[in-house]
């Protein structure tokens, strides 16, 4: 009989610690490196696979409606570790297939994804890829997780030990979302039923029955003063104006079947509200919508409306609690694209990445530069280089 040089509780130790040794080594390719350290950049970046940053796909070639709820993009509920999120329109894709069933893409998948399951036009899916990549996405492999806060085991991974998606709040996902609660209350993705439930009511209120441009008008506004009233750390700043009011407007151009026409076209059911805010799934046979779009600028303005003594109507956060809310246009706003794309990219990114080098500099200029790219037609801003040009 052999005889253990070592005491058992000792052996077992070894082991443990030497599993340990490899959850040090694994850096999952999606984990976001904002705001890393030099050292822990210096750490991380030889686990990682670079990839050039692929190109935004071309429109496609047919845009009407289609059958989306087809049989190559079966329903299937998301598996122990795939990565979901704040967004029920790509939890949606990716229950689907549509994108990868595990949550994590590329830029160009994601964009390919949001044109061919819901139509949604390729300026305004790149415009929110791109938000949610910088903020959010490993520049240095090109994915991005569109969940997030995914606990790891054994010891933490440089960072703050959890993989980081767009369900990370302050950057990506804000607050006031109109089915999903604010973080500070502990749970910003899941469906919330009770701010569903009040969304059906103003559908009923507003929209005789259907979810419209009236109803987003009312219910975000409603949204937005529910959480100045409620959340002492509110904030509606920056991107996050542009995105909450963005959201609003897009169900009611992607979420109608796109064989309505005439007068329900821009109205959405409540059994598919249910089906998309809930279940994150298609309505049984549903087409994508007839055209490509998103949100229009005359569709944003009706939304954001004239009255600015309205909460929100500029961008603003809490500054002392509870009801203190504040204007703040320094980040910009909805109304004003190219403040926001100034402070985004020359302040934002830069603090997030101050003095980044070879492979996740360049990377980082190529998608700076399809960010700027996907603005709006017919808006030119100054652009901002806050790590020099290729």
């Amino acid at each position: 009989m052999v005889q253990l040089s070592l005491p058992l509780k000792w052996v077992a130790l070894a082991v443990y610690f030497g599993t340990m040794s490899t959850s040090v080594l694994a850096f999952p390719q999606y984990q976001s490196l904002a705001g890393l350290s030099e050292r822990e950049l210096k750490e991380a970046l030889p686990k990682l696979t670079p990839r050039l940053p692929t190109p935004p796909p071309r429109p496609e070639v047919y845009q009407g409606a289609k059958l989306v709820d087809d049989a190559a993009h079966p329903w299937r509920a998301p598996r122990a570790g795939d990565q979901r999120g704040p967004c029920p329109g790509l939890n949606t894709l990716a229950n689907h297939g549509y994108l990868p069933r595990d949550g994590v893409a590329s830029p160009a998948q994601i964009i390919a994804a949001s044109m061919a399951g819901f139509n949604m036009d390729l300026q305004g899916a790149s415009i929110a890829t791109y938000v949610g990549h910088l903020l959010d996405g490993n520049l240095v492999t090109d994915l991005v997780s569109i969940g997030g806060k995914t606990p790891k085991t054994g010891p933490d991974p440089p960072g703050n030990g959890l993989v980081s998606g767009i369900r990370t709040h302050g950057t990506f996902e804000g607050d006031a979302s109109i089915t999903r609660g604010d973080d500070y209350f502990g749970d910003n993705f899941n469906f919330n039923q009770q701010l569903f439930d009040q969304l059906k009511d103003y559908m009923n209120r507003y929209g005789n029955g259907y979810y419209n441009l009236t109803v987003a008008r009312e219910i975000r506004y409603q949204r937005i003063k529910q959480s100045i009233a409620t959340n002492p750390t509110f904030e509606l700043v920056g991107h996050r104006h542009f995105t909450a009011f963005g959201e609003a407007v897009f169900s009611t151009n992607m979420w109608v079947d796109g064989r309505v026409k005439g007068p329900l076209e821009n109205h959405v059911t409540q059994e598919a509200a249910e089906a998309f805010f809930k279940n994150m799934r298609y309505p049984r046979g549903f087409f994508r919508a007839s055209k490509p779009g998103s949100a229009t600028n005359d569709q944003l303005q009706f939304v954001l409306g004239t009255d600015s003594s309205r909460p929100g109507h500029f961008p603003g956060k809490n500054v002392n609690g509870t009801n203190s809310f504040t204007i703040d246009h320094s980040q910009g706003s909805v109304a004003d694209f190219c403040a926001f794309y100034t402070y985004f990219v020359g302040t934002r990114i830069k603090n997030l990445y101050p003095n980044p080098t070879g492979v996740l500099r360049r990377n980082l200029i190529i998608n700076i530069e399809y960010f700027y790219g996907s603005r709006p037609p017919g808006i030119e801003c100054t652009k901002v280089y806050p790590y020099g040009q290729l």
